[in-house]
C-alpha cells in the first residue's frame, strides 16, 4: 500500500481538512494556475502590439488573434481593453519598482534618488522602449483623469519607493527636514513622471529633450539639506 501525506489541521481553525477539501483545494489551485497562465498571455500580446506600434488604439480582436486565445477566454479575464491596459500598466509599474529596490538598498540617498531619476526619465524614450512608453504615457494621462483612484493605487509602488529613499536621506542628514516627507517624495515623483511623458511623447516646451543631469541638478535644489 502506498504511503498517503498525513493530513496537517488548519491554520486557523485547527480541523484537519477531508479529502473533499484537499481535492477542491488542488482543482482551485490548478484553475488559478490556469489563469494566471492565460491573463500573462493577454498581457504580452498587449506588449508586444504596444511596442510594435506606440498606440493603444488597438481591437480586442487584433489582441485575441495575437494572443491565439478566444474572445470568451478574454471576457473571462477582463471587462475590456481599458481593464487590460490597467493590468499591464500595474504589472510594470510593479516589476520595476521591486527591481529598482534591489538596485537602491545599499547605496546612500541621493544616489538612490539619482539612479530612480535616471531609470524613470533616462528610459522614456530609450531604444527599444520607445512605443510602449509612448502608448504608456498616453494611458497614464487617460487614467489620471478618468480614473484618479486606479491611477493612485498603480503608482503607489514607485511613490512608496522613492518616500523610503527620502526618509533615508533625512536620517542621513542630506535631505532636508523641513518639509513633510510624503510632501517632497509626491514632488519629486510627479516631476519625474511629468517629464518622462514629455520625453515619450516628444513633446518638450522648447523643442528638445531636457538633459538629465539638468532634470537632476534641478530636483537636488529642491532635495538637499
Amino acid at each position: 500500500m502506498t504511503n498517503q501525506p498525513e493530513a496537517v489541521p488548519d491554520a486557523q481553525s485547527g480541523e484537519v481538512p477531508t479529502w473533499r477539501d484537499r481535492a477542491v483545494e488542488r482543482s482551485l489551485r490548478g484553475a488559478r494556475a490556469k489563469a494566471m497562465s492565460r491573463s500573462d498571455r493577454f498581457i504580452d500580446a498587449a506588449m508586444e502590439i504596444l511596442s510594435e506600434t506606440g498606440r493603444t488604439d488597438f481591437t480586442v480582436q487584433e489582441l485575441i488573434e495575437r494572443s491565439k486565445t478566444s474572445l470568451r477566454s478574454f471576457y473571462q479575464h477582463f471587462s475590456g481593453k481599458e481593464e487590460l491596459l490597467l493590468a499591464l500598466f500595474e504589472e510594470i509599474i510593479t516589476t520595476t519598482s521591486e527591481e529598482w529596490s534591489e538596485e537602491v538598498e545599499q547605496v546612500d540617498a541621493l544616489t538612490s534618488l539619482r539612479l530612480l531619476l535616471d531609470r524613470i526619465y533616462g528610459q522614456a524614450a530609450g531604444p527599444g522602449g520607445a512605443g510602449i512608453n509612448r502608448a504608456l504615457s498616453v494611458f497614464h494621462l487617460h487614467l489620471a483623469e478618468s480614473r484618479p483612484a486606479d491611477y493612485a493605487r498603480v503608482l503607489a509602488p514607485l511613490r512608496v519607493l522613492i518616500h523610503e529613499q527620502v526618509e533615508k536621506g533625512i536620517a542621513e542628514k542630506t535631505i532636508r527636514a523641513d518639509l513633510d516627507p510624503d510632501i517632497l517624495a509626491t514632488i519629486m515623483l510627479q516631476t519625474l513622471v511629468g517629464a518622462a511623458h514629455m520625453h515619450a511623447l516628444g513633446a518638450q516646451p522648447n523643442g528638445k529633450p531636457i538633459d538629465s543631469d539638468r532634470l537632476w541638478d534641478f530636483c537636488l535644489g529642491g532635495l538637499k539639506a
